[in-house]
């Protein structure tokens, strides 16, 4: 089983359209997981209401999401974890350094040189427009997880 962990900051923007979106890749399938968190979330808030309208204009659901805190089992429990911005990716490091194996940049796959590398810009506060920018940015990156993670998945790896 393959089990991906989205992370931002709040849990209520990034992370959980991504988890959503992601979720929607491999819904056929039944070697994912998929989960999200923040670094500096309040436990049981609701997605944001961009976000959530976002992603019910797509079909996807976020009515029963609730945000959590990332925390060490999760972590312990997640094969790859996928960070938003290349911060997040630096505090995780920071506090779970045995945990750095797991971790990558969500971006760091995509093909597309104009998102390769770079942060899912952070819509939190923002218009409908700045959710909308990243949620094609999410769009255009997650198919790209999915190829590397199939790619290079070994059997039974932890």
């Amino acid at each position: 089983m393959k089990r991906v962990l989205f992370v931002c900051t709040g849990n209520t923007c990034r992370s959980p359209m991504a988890e959503a979106l992601f979720r929607a890749l491999v819904k056929e399938r039944n070697d994912y997981s998929v989960a999200s968190a923040g670094i500096a979330a309040a436990p049981g808030m609701a997605a944001s209401k961009h976000t959530a309208l976002l992603l019910k204009e797509r079909g996807l659901d976020l009515s029963s999401f609730q945000s959590r805190m990332l925390d060490q089992a999760m972590l312990e429990a997640a094969t790859h974890v996928f960070t938003m911005s290349a911060h997040h990716r630096a505090a995780i490091e920071e506090e779970f350094p045995s945990h750095v194996d797991k971790l990558y940049l969500v971006s760091e796959f995509v093909a597309d040189d104009t998102l390769r590398g770079r942060d899912v810009s952070d819509p939190f506060g923002q218009s409908r427009a700045a959710y909308e920018e990243t949620l094609r940015a999410l769009e255009k990156i997650l198919p790209s997880l999915l190829a590397y993670i199939d790619q290079t998945w070994k059997n039974g790896e932890e």
